[in-house]
C-alpha cells in the first residue's frame, strides 16, 4: 500500500518570516501560520477554533517566501507533515513536534497577490518569468534537503 503525505493550509502569518542560511548557503525560512475554523456549536452558535502551525520553507522559495511576506499577510501553503522526535536536554524524557515543510506557495488577498504561484527556482514568483509570462516552473529539486 501506497502513502500520500500532502497539506494545503491557507492562513495569517502570526510573526515576520525568520531567514536563516545553513553553513552551505542554503535558505530556510521559518514561519507561523494562523488557520482558523468557524463552526456551529450544538446550540448553533458559532464558534472559531484556532490552529497555529510551525512551518519551514527551504532554498530559493523560502528566501522569495521571507522576501514577500510580513506578520498578519494571508498565505496559501502547499506541503507536507514532518515529524519529529528528540531527547529533552533538561530531562524531560522524549519530545515531539508535528510541523510542515512547504513546498509551494501562492499569494493571496490585496495588491501583488494575483494568484502567482511563489518560490521558482530562480528565486522570482514561480509560474511567472521575469517578463510576465507564465512557463511551466516545477519544484527544484536541491530546495527540500529531506
Amino acid at each position: 500500500m501506497s502513502s500520500f503525505n500532502k497539506v494545503i493550509l491557507m492562513g495569517n502569518l502570526t510573526r515576520d518570516p525568520e531567514l536563516r542560511f545553513t553553513n552551505t548557503g542554503m535558505a530556510i525560512c521559518n514561519i507561523g501560520l494562523a488557520v482558523n475554523r468557524k463552526y456551529p456549536d450544538q446550540n448553533g452558535q458559532m464558534k472559531e477554533e484556532v490552529n497555529f502551525i510551525d512551518v519551514t520553507i527551504f532554498g530559493k522559495r523560502g528566501e522569495a517566501f521571507a522576501k514577500f511576506h510580513t506578520k498578519g499577510k494571508p498565505a496559501f501553503i502547499e506541503g507536507r507533515l514532518k515529524y519529529d522526535t528528540w531527547e529533552d536536554k533538561n530531562g524531560g524524557g522524549k519530545r515531539s513536534k508535528l510541523s510542515v515543510v512547504g513546498e509551494n506557495w501562492e499569494f493571496v488577498g490585496g495588491a501583488g497577490g494575483g494568484g502567482t504561484r511563489g518560490g521558482g527556482a530562480s528565486g522570482e514568483p514561480m509560474g511567472a518569468s521575469p517578463e510576465g509570462e507564465f512557463s511551466q516552473a516545477g519544484p527544484a529539486a536541491d530546495d527540500t534537503p529531506f
